[in-house]
């Protein structure tokens, strides 16, 4: 008997690892797949925020770090990671989100996950191209009165540059420029590129077209999990 993921079962966790630029889905997709496959999702930047709001001693590290304005160490990052997978809510696994972002991050955590016979069991890696990540991004409007969002695509307003509910001028935020976009992706793309294919000398890489539909992209996702999309 398999376990879907061409190896045999095992009482083994499931823990994946959700990879994808700004713009790409993963956040979506990782939510979904949580519910889908009843494994807790584990973000980099959720776990920072309640550590430091919860103020336990990995939390307190962290911030005198980012006090300091200095990069929060590794391992400090690994410890909330390992800290939350020992907790019952990740009994069944784990869907890890925003962390490792550089190959220097994926060994350590694949030695650290070792030390507890666990390891990464697939990687996901949604990919778009480019010019795709920056439309969806740069997209992005809102409306400075009452918040509401809207998306030159896939959400605009009923009359072009202006909110619907109260007819203010809508804005776009200075991290939506496209220009700033670019910058982000080619600043993130390239660590981004070397864990993946960090993970695919390990074989484990699933490479997922994200041009699809939300949809889409989850059903080809539990289909490689040896899942059905209970649609």
């Amino acid at each position: 008997m398999t376990d879907g993921l061409g190896g045999h079962a095992s009482a083994e966790r499931l823990i994946l690892l959700l990879v994808g630029a700004v713009g790409a889905g993963k956040g979506t997709q990782a939510s979904l797949l949580s519910r889908e496959l009843g494994l807790v999702h584990l973000a980099s930047g959720n776990l920072f925020r309640a550590a430091l709001a919860a103020g336990t001693p990995l939390g307190e590290a962290a911030r005198e770090y980012m006090e300091a304005g200095a990069l929060v160490p590794d391992e400090v990052t690994i410890a909330m990671f390992m800290e939350e997978l020992a907790r019952p809510a990740a009994d069944a696994g784990a869907i890890l989100d925003g962390f490792p972002r550089t190959v220097g991050q994926a060994k350590a955590l694949d030695d650290t996950l070792a030390s507890a016979g666990e390891r990464i069991r697939r990687v996901l890696y949604i990919e778009v191209p480019t010019d795709v990540l920056v439309r969806r991004v740069a997209g992005r409007w809102i409306c400075p009165q009452c918040g509401t969002t809207y998306h030159e695509d896939t959400d605009p307003p009923d009359i072009p540059g202006r909110c619907d509910r109260d007819g203010t001028a809508l804005r776009q935020r200075d991290d939506d420029r496209p220009e700033v976009v670019r910058a982000r992706l080619d600043k993130q793309v390239p660590p981004m590129l070397a864990v993946v294919e960090h993970y695919e000398r390990a074989g484990i890489v699933d490479r997922l077209d994200g041009t699809q539909s939300i949809e889409a992209v989850t059903n080809v996702i539990l289909a490689s999990m040896g899942a059905r999309a209970a649609r």
